[in-house]
């Protein structure tokens, strides 16, 4: 399986954020990208943007509900919001969608600072593989997997996809 190029579908999901804000008349969102993949999307996401917007970051290690089974990691970073979340516009970035449990927690953590105006999910991969109800308003591109294969994100530049079987 050939994996698609990351810019080129930044640039696609650039188009599609950009008609998404309009459709829904929001004139300034708040970019807040999940550690670190998500950081990485969103940080190229805005340079195709041309917006200088103040990127937050969320580090949802302790968030998660898998927490417990898979212990701390071993990078856990502090979140930074440089902005209120109480009231506001926000876009949440992530590389790559599989379970939703990741941006559940990511809703959680963001819920503690306020409660947003609207939350746009934003993700580069959509794995197609939700154990939760949890879908994306703007994906680079949906692909589905088998179930030893993984899609890992490498960057932040360039940022390059790469497929790994965890059957090996």
């Amino acid at each position: 399986m050939s994996l698609p190029n990351p810019a080129e579908l930044i640039s696609q999901m650039a188009i599609r954020l950009k008609a998404h804000l309009e459709h829904r008349a929001i004139s300034e969102p708040r970019f807040i990208g999940i550690r670190t993949g998500g950081v990485w999307v969103a940080q190229a996401l805005l340079e195709e943007l041309g917006s200088d917007s103040p990127l937050g970051t969320l580090d949802v290690s302790f968030y998660r509900d898998d927490f417990s089974q898979n212990g701390l990691h071993p990078q856990v970073q502090p979140s930074a919001l440089p902005f209120e979340v109480e009231g506001q516009h926000l876009v949440l970035i992530d590389d790559v969608l599989m379970s939703g449990r990741t941006i559940r927690a990511a809703l959680n953590e963001l819920f503690d600072y306020g409660r947003p105006a609207s939350v746009t999910l934003v993700c580069l991969l959509d794995l197609d593989a939700g154990e939760l109800p949890i879908s994306p308003d703007v994906v680079g591109a949906t692909l589905s997997l088998q179930a030893h294969q993984r899609v890992k994100l490498s960057g932040p530049t360039p940022l390059e996809l790469e497929l790994q079987d965890l059957a090996l």
